[in-house]
């Protein structure tokens, strides 16, 4: 029989820098709360102030392709040209794009 797991559930750590567009993975920490883990991100992710915004996920809430699929998931569909961002054209305000 094993003993339950003692450890804090884990989180996974995205950071946004303060002129980045997106979020970017960085790593995961262990804490037993959202807010903990916020802190213990904060603590060790940012380099020389360069983050805008962290989020942190609890593992167990994110799902991941199979690798198996990834024929399907991943290769390209020549046919679907709506997946094209030629197909769509962007109005002037959305410039960075």
């Amino acid at each position: 029989m094993t003993e339950p797991s003692r450890q804090w559930p884990l989180w996974e750590v995205f950071i946004r820098s303060r002129n980045g567009l997106d979020h970017k993975h960085c790593g995961s920490v262990h804490a037993p709360d959202a807010k903990m883990a916020l802190q213990n991100a904060r603590d060790a992710y940012p380099r020389r102030r360069d983050g805008g915004s962290i989020w942190v996920v609890r593992a167990e809430h994110s799902v991941a392709s199979d690798p198996d699929a990834k024929p399907e998931m991943f290769d390209p569909a020549e046919d679907k040209i709506y997946r094209h961002p030629t197909f769509y054209t962007l109005p002037d305000e959305v410039n960075h794009m």
